[in-house]
């Protein structure tokens, strides 16, 4: 027997041909996953939408280098809030530059209001986390931790009104101020744009009114006085001295005389 014969008789194991097809894909999910893609699509959109809108809408505060404004959101709201109760009142507001305000009030009012303005960068976190602390404990909202840039914010452009919304555009425009602004030019706003009384606005309507001068020739104990009431310029008056008022004017002045008594100037930019 030749080897061709050998290897033809040689036992051989055949496997037979089958096909397996790939199992079917689950259709399941695509009901799903084309859903979720559908209500992402119908949320996500008009808030993009909503926030590009926003965004859009944010006041030009560049035009504040260079131009004073001629009315405030705050003023505004005041005369609609006195129509709304069917009386009018009226609008006492001069404004002066910065260097016609008593340098004492400079002080006083960095004083009350923003210890750290020339340090920070429009929010003092430091301010923010204590007044967190404190309204945590206390159960609402009493202490803000609001800067004076950011008070300028709401002043000049927002509402009163209390919501996540409003916090978030007054961050915006805050970071705004501080990049467009020099500390000299905010401080000199918000001195002109401040309430200091009903209808009163601005430190030299606010000096005239309460003691019957111009701003420039406020004395320590004058520029305390009117720092002491900014929390509630409504509420409190410089010439009714209360214990509450007696004690911030009080701290105001000793922190007024030290300043004054240092080298350095109120703003250097």
């Amino acid at each position: 027997m030749d080897e061709h014969q050998k290897v033809s008789q040689s036992p051989t194991f055949y496997r037979p041909y089958t096909y397996d097809p790939p199992p079917p894909k689950s259709t399941s999910r695509r009901p799903v996953a084309r859903f979720l893609f559908w209500i992402s699509l119908l949320i996500g959109l008009p808030v993009i939408l909503f926030g590009l809108s926003w965004l859009i809408t944010l006041p030009d505060v560049t035009a504040l280098a260079r131009t004073n404004p001629t009315s405030t959101a705050l003023i505004e709201a005041r005369q609609i809030e006195a129509k709304g109760k069917g009386r009018t009142i009226g609008r006492h507001w001069i404004w002066v530059p910065l260097s016609r305000i008593s340098p004492h009030l400079h002080h006083a009012v960095v004083a009350a209001e923003d210890a750290s303005f020339f340090s920070h960068e429009g929010f003092d976190w430091e301010g923010i986390k204590d007044a967190a602390m404190y309204n945590l404990e206390a159960g609402e909202l009493k202490r803000g931790g609001s800067t004076i840039t950011q008070q300028l914010a709401k002043n000049l452009y927002l509402s009163s009104e209390r919501s996540l919304l409003r916090k978030a555009r007054e961050a915006l425009i805050t970071y705004h101020l501080e990049q467009h602004l020099s500390k000299k030019r905010i401080l000199e706003l918000y001195l002109n744009v401040a309430e200091w009384g009903q209808g009163i606005y601005g430190a030299e309507a606010a000096a005239q009114h309460h003691f019957g001068k111009p701003s420039l020739e406020l004395t320590a104990d004058e520029a305390a006085w009117l720092a002491a009431i900014l929390p509630s310029p409504r509420r409190y008056d410089p010439l009714r001295k209360t214990t509450f008022l007696t004690r911030r004017h009080e701290r105001l002045l000793k922190l007024i005389n030290r300043q004054s008594g240092s080298s350095a100037p109120v703003a250097t930019e």
